[in-house]
């Protein structure tokens, strides 16, 4: 498993605030890479995960969504609803902290899959919010860039 990048430091709040690097060959990105980036959003109770959150640059991100997996290398919201959702969203690599997003409600988004064949996947709802929270971790942005209040959660829920 990958070692998640947080907002810690100075150090890594600047590097996860860069624009992640176009990949000129999407073969490049191995099975290998992807199942261990997976394997560190599900330990860390995740269901997103962009490239920069584990201390590599490159355009890219894993997520989650009603049992299903995804892999977009180079992905890009082509269109976006104009009637707007707002959720309680938090961060792997902020931690501890949420708060309200507004985000479109539905978007569609390009990448490259796997196997090197573009792709254009519409979403709604959560996975929409998904993939826009790692398309903006792609761009430089961080959750708490557009959330309209932030709290914060110390320690574990007690039963």
């Amino acid at each position: 498993m990958f070692k998640l990048v947080t907002i810690a430091t100075k150090e890594s709040e600047v590097f996860l605030r860069k624009k992640a690097k176009e990949v000129s060959d999407p073969g490049s990105i191995t099975r290998a890479f992807v199942s261990e980036m997976k394997k560190t959003m599900i330990a860390a109770n995740g269901i997103g995960l962009a490239a920069n959150q584990i201390g590599e640059e490159c355009k890219m991100f894993v997520a989650v969504h009603a049992g299903k997996f995804y892999t977009l290398i180079n992905p890009e919201i082509i269109k976006s609803s104009a009637e707007e959702e707002e959720a309680e969203e938090g961060c792997l690599s902020v931690p501890m902290i949420y708060g309200p997003v507004k985000r479109a409600a539905k978007v569609i988004i390009q990448g490259t899959d796997m196997r090197g064949k573009v792709v254009k996947i519409k979403a709604v709802g959560l996975l929409a919010r998904i993939f826009q929270h790692e398309i903006d971790h792609l761009n430089g942005k961080l959750f708490i860039d557009r959330a309209a209040s932030l709290y914060r959660v110390d320690g574990e829920v007690k039963a």
